[in-house]
């Protein structure tokens, strides 16, 4: 009986020092900005508008070749109109830089940084994270796919959490044909 404890004390003692001076390995690999590219698609009534907006910079965080961890800064002062040409592209784009949308002399940067990562397939995991735009932080969520050392994604955002109302019936009433939909998309392909 003695002998039965002395060696279940003894496994447990071993067990216990292995696990402590086992280490998961965690790996930050840095987003190749100039190969990434994000994608804005913006609503309104009467159509939409689009273009892309720039990665300052990023990283995404794995253990064991998983997923667990991501932070990214987005370059406001690049937001670009693809959709358009000459004065009109000129023209959105000054508005989209200016307070009533995102306001980048005073808010030059958004920041996404992972909170939650669950695996949801083999390469797909559903990630809730801290986005903040204009300095306001709300959650997101959404699925984010990696195949080797790339990396795509969708987000749905709903601008007017970010303080940006400008053209949302939401807030304003009689805007019939010029109302803009709260809502837009942000398509993510990332390369590390």
């Amino acid at each position: 009986m003695k002998s039965t404890i002395k060696n279940i004390a003894i496994i447990a003692l071993v067990a216990l020092f292995t696990a402590s001076f086992t280490t998961i390995e965690k790996e930050k690999k840095d987003i190749k900005t100039d190969k990434s590219k994000v994608v804005w698609k913006g609503y309104k009534v009467t159509g939409s508008h689009e273009g892309t907006i720039g990665i300052q910079s990023g990283a995404l965080v794995f253990e064991d070749d998983k997923l667990t961890g991501g932070e990214f800064v987005i370059d406001m002062t690049t937001i670009n109109t693809t959709d358009l040409e000459g004065e009109y592209k000129g023209k959105l784009e000054g508005h989209l830089k200016s307070d009533d949308f995102f306001g980048i002399v005073n808010h030059p940067q958004a920041t996404l940084v992972f909170t939650k990562v669950i695996a949801s397939g083999k390469n797909a995991y559903n990630v809730t994270g801290d986005l903040t735009i204009k300095g306001k932080t709300n959650p997101i969520s959404f699925v984010i796919s990696i195949y080797g050392n790339k990396a795509t994604a969708s987000l749905k955002v709903d601008r007017t959490k970010y303080d940006v109302k400008y053209g949302s019936s939401s807030f304003f009433d009689g805007l019939k044909d010029k109302a803009i939909y709260d809502e837009f998309d942000l398509v993510t392909d990332l390369e590390f």
